[in-house]
């Protein structure tokens, strides 16, 4: 085998289409985009558009409404808590403030606070203070013997 000789296997490589390069090319001339037209000129962009007919994402009704200040809270379950706790991550005999569960690498970021949910069981006494919990999560802590507090009254419901 000399340097000469070498080559890539047989279909491992396909020729680029060079478009509008004479007739006997196949794609010469308007280069594959046929005679006149939208299509044929170039920057042209047509997604929704249905040749003058309303398209159907402006035929359809506008549903909804997005909050421009809604609050978003990170969620986190009692399950997890628990799971911190017996990992040694958490320590469940002190208080667990928001910035606990932070440290500890349950929670990323605060956001607008941090909501329990009562997803998994506990089983030790605990001490939560947070900015928001559901109803379930407060009866699971209390019924384990432990007291759940809310920081702020708009976040409990």
């Amino acid at each position: 085998m000399k340097l000469n000789e070498l080559r890539d296997n047989e279909g491992a490589t396909k020729k680029r289409k060079r478009v509008g390069r004479g007739p006997g090319s196949g794609t010469g001339k308007m280069g594959g985009r046929g005679i006149k037209g939208q299509k044929s000129r170039s920057g042209v962009a047509i997604n929704g558009y249905e040749g003058g007919q309303m398209p159907l994402y402006q035929r359809l009704p506008k549903r909804g409404f997005t909050k421009p200040n809604r609050k978003s809270y990170a969620v986190v379950n009692l399950g997890l808590i628990q799971k911190f706790i017996d990992a040694k991550k958490i320590d469940g005999a002190a208080a667990i403030t928001e910035d606990v569960l932070i440290a500890s690498g349950l929670v990323r970021r605060k956001l607008d606070g941090i909501r329990v949910l009562a997803k998994g069981e506990v089983t030790s006494k605990l001490d939560l203070q947070v900015t928001g919990a559901s109803k379930s999560a407060v009866e699971a802590v209390e019924k384990a013997g432990g007291s759940l507090t809310v920081t702020t009254t708009a976040a409990a419901e």
